[in-house]
């Protein structure tokens, strides 16, 4: 079996089941139930696209596993953690991914809407539906036809921070023992000045819900928060369009208006010096592991670029670092080769974020690269010959043959995915899974494959062959080269990419 048939729905007595091949035992594991088994009451609620607002818990994930299917169109819910806020807001087994926060992704390459989901921690809107019924509507209107259905452009939820002056916030709440509560605004005060729209429904204080607040329990909050407040309201016209399509008045759907503090995208082109700073793996404000950036060299490319110490990394080349660790995040920025590209928060921006509980990439207003010289950069990482566990320089990555023997883990996969293009005739390692037997050979983002158990690969055609290499008695010898110095992400295009026994992706 190829590469391309891993992940294969195939059908039978007209049922459909999901299977998935297992190169350690060879055979087929059905791993998603039918659509038949469903709760006859709960058909109805799954005939129509429905909205999952989930949030990710204190070290966990969002509760569920990410699956793509070769040979049709979206991205399939394999598996929900009980107990998790996945199965609390109803997600399920088979459920096709539509939207990720207002965002269309049906057609999406998978990776980017696993990077959607990440880059939109700790909370997320998913657009989903039912298998059974995305069957019938692909059936029925086609693989080119969305399915998602969205707000209207520019009508969205609006996060706004307020700073009280000398009248006061400049809102007054409407009365009423509990809520919903909506504002009347005072013409020219502080909240429509910082962009609350007239007639808003207050939705969150401070990230805090206030849907099921008392009237005294919401001026307790409003007192309590000082001089600023940052808001999350809905104008008249987003609460009708979220009424018309069910869909929940969501923060990560939310836009930024006046906003104290947000994220920086920081370009850094290398040159002889290095960039001129030392990440480091710490607690951050909230006593959680973080990657941060210090020792930034005065008159090198990370100062010029605007980098400042102690902030911390957010994302590399626009894919959220959040949750892992100091090895992969290296990884991932030697992976970019000579130029790089940073997403920081200083101090303020991450207690901001923090917060109302949203992620700082969901208002990055542009991750394109500068044309101004002033904040392109030119330099290397630093490098040292023994550099500290605790102080890891990233240094470019050289190019040279390794060779690394590969053992399948438990539940026979070797934990990574590869990629190729048809117009550069090379394999590529586009994802190692942390903590995998791939992780623990060594196998680093943008590897180029040379060898498989001594047979030269060269490219797209090798697929099957390589299938049939993993196949084979373990270890699997790989012989591997770094990258040349090109971008990994102008080298693999979003679409490419083949699983290596890599089932799922925990979200």
């Amino acid at each position: 079996m190829g590469l391309a048939a891993l992940g294969q729905v195939y059908w039978k007595s007209g049922e459909e089941r999901k299977f998935e091949f297992n190169p350690k035992l060879g055979i087929d594991n059905p791993v998603l139930s039918l659509a038949e088994d469903l709760d006859p009451s709960d058909l109805w609620s799954l005939e129509r696209p429905r909205f999952c607002l989930l949030s990710k818990e204190e070290g966990r994930s969002f509760g569920f596993h990410l699956q793509q299917e070769r040979g049709t169109v979206g991205h399939v819910v394999c598996r929900v953690e009980p107990g998790t806020s996945a199965q609390r807001q109803g997600l399920r087994e088979g459920d096709r991914i539509l939207g990720v926060n207002n965002h269309v992704v049906e057609h999406e390459d998978y990776l980017v809407v696993i990077r959607c989901i990440r880059a939109s921690s700790p909370r997320v809107l998913l657009t989903v539906l039912a298998r059974h019924m995305h069957d019938v509507a692909r059936a029925q209107r086609g693989n080119n036809d969305h399915l998602c259905p969205t707000l209207s452009p520019g009508v969205r939820p609006r996060l706004c921070h307020i700073v009280k002056d000398e009248g006061g916030f400049g809102f007054s709440i409407t009365q009423g023992r509990r809520g919903p509560f909506w504002l009347v605004l005072s013409t020219g005060g502080a909240a429509e000045r910082a962009g609350v729209p007239p007639g808003a429904r207050l939705l969150e204080v401070n990230g805090v819900s206030v849907e099921k607040f008392t009237h005294n329990q919401l001026n307790r909050k409003l007192f309590q928060s000082g001089k600023e407040v940052t808001l999350l309201v809905a104008g008249p016209e987003v609460e009708e369009q979220c009424r018309q399509l069910g869909m929940p008045l969501a923060a990560p759907l939310a836009e930024g208006w006046a906003l104290p503090n947000r994220p920086r995208c920081l370009h850094l082109e290398k040159g002889p010096k290095g960039f001129g700073f030392v990440l480091r793996e710490e607690k951050g404000l909230d006593g959680r592991l973080g990657q941060f950036l210090w020792e930034v060299d005065p008159g090198l490319p990370a100062e010029k670029a605007g980098m400042q110490a102690g902030d911390r990394l957010v994302a590399v080349a626009g894919e959220s670092v959040e949750g892992l660790g100091h090895e992969e995040t290296v990884s991932k920025i030697r992976a970019q080769g000579s130029c790089v590209s940073l997403v920081v928060v200083d101090p303020k921006a991450d207690r901001f974020f923090s917060m109302v509980r949203l992620s700082p990439l969901l208002f990055l207003e542009s991750t394109e690269a500068p044309d101004s010289p002033q904040v392109t950069l030119s330099a290397s990482l630093t490098e040292t010959e023994d550099p500290p566990v605790e102080d890891t320089m990233v240094a470019p990555v050289p190019c040279c043959f390794r060779q690394c023997f590969l053992y399948p883990g438990p539940g026979g996969g070797y934990g990574f995915r590869l990629s190729c293009v048809a117009s550069v005739p090379h394999l590529f390692i586009s994802q190692v899974t942390l903590g995998g037997s791939a992780a623990q050979a060594g196998l680093q983002l943008g590897d180029v494959i040379l060898e498989v158990n001594g047979y030269p690969v060269g490219g797209e055609n090798d697929l099957e062959t390589l299938q049939q290499l993993a196949e084979a008695k373990p270890p699997l010898h790989l012989k591997l080269a770094a990258r040349p110095h090109q971008s990994l992400e102008a080298w693999i295009p979003p679409r490419s990419g083949e699983d290596w026994a890599l089932d799922s992706d925990v979200l």
